[in-house]
């Protein structure tokens, strides 16, 4: 057997420290922020490194985007909704920050609660339970008839929802988001897959007008996505509805000719999934563009976010 001795170290090579390249600097900590501090200021109190140097590069790039008159586009779930933010993404639509929505099934859902009831979300294990889970007759009749209506006037989903609430009496109206796009013109879209959605379980669910209906919004995304070069897709919160249709719609908008290239792509969830990583970040941004994964809660992530944004822009 051989044997083996341990190895001198005198001759080993070294280097100055100072010439050496090193990925943490005192230059990039962060700052102190003081009680009675800006908003601003807190936001230059940052590190700039990795989560921290991301977020500022995505409120960098919907400021750029915006300036630019290039689009904004929110692609969320109903969770959002839930947490309290409609107030601030219809506060984006107004002041033209975010240019289009894309949702679920189930958003338009809490956002059509909302704004009737004031509430929406209940307790899903004891009404499951009981046999009564999402059979809110309001709901459940309210939406089905408004898609139906709006299908025949050749509305998709989103635009059919948001006309009802608008249109209707909704006590809370000024809180919904569909209401909102509708009232701005602003492409709203939902996207549904037939069992999903607790008002498929209504007698007045028709799968045709759902069809209909989810097919031309979209087509009306897709047109959407087909502009986006230069601009900004955020998805907030889908882990598999949108993040599927995003990669569908701008493959139709390449296929069509379209030239879709150089936009920033950003997740922010809670959770990174797989499909909102490949599908929303990486395969999108493959020949070009930027894509940032944001990780945490909507209910903290995307105020600041918006903030961020509105600090710059105003």
């Amino acid at each position: 057997m051989k044997k083996y001795k341990p190895v001198s170290l005198k001759a080993v090579t070294s280097y100055s420290l100072c010439s050496r390249k090193s990925k943490a600097s005192i230059t990039a900590a962060a700052g102190i922020h003081n009680k009675g501090d800006s908003f601003h200021d807190f936001l230059n109190t940052l590190p700039d490194c990795l989560a921290a140097r991301d977020f500022k590069d995505v409120v960098h790039a919907v400021v750029s985007a915006r300036k630019n008159n290039r689009p904004v586009i929110l692609g969320m779930g109903a969770h959002p909704v839930k947490v309290g933010l409609s107030p601030m993404i219809i506060e984006l639509l107004r002041r033209e920050i975010v240019t289009a929505i894309a949702t679920n099934g189930a958003c338009a859902i809490h956002d059509f609660e909302m704004a009737l009831a004031g509430q929406t979300s209940e307790d899903v294990g004891p009404e499951l339970c009981k046999g009564t889970f999402g059979m809110a007759r309001e709901t459940g009749r309210g939406l089905n008839l408004a898609i139906r209506r709006g299908v025949k006037r050749g509305q998709g989903i989103g635009r059919a929802v948001g006309e009802c609430i608008r249109r209707g009496r909704f006590p809370h109206k000024d809180s919904s988001i569909f209401s909102m796009a509708a009232g701005l013109d602003v492409p709203l879209t939902v996207h549904v897959a037939i069992g999903t959605d607790i008002i498929h379980m209504h007698p007045e669910a028709d799968g045709a007008a759902l069809g209909e209906g989810s097919m031309t919004d979209f087509r009306l995304f897709a047109s959407v996505v087909s502009d986006l070069s230069g601009g900004v897709y955020i998805n907030l919160g889908s882990a598999v509805i949108l993040p599927e249709v995003f990669l569908k719609a701008l493959n139709i908008a390449r296929n069509l000719g379209n030239t879709v290239e150089n936009f920033t792509a950003v997740n922010m969830d809670f959770i990174q999934h797989y499909r909102a990583r490949e599908n929303v970040l990486k395969r999108p941004t493959a020949m070009s563009g930027r894509n940032y994964a944001l990780t945490g809660h909507h209910e903290i992530m995307f105020p600041l976010l918006a903030a961020a944004v509105m600090e710059e822009l105003i």
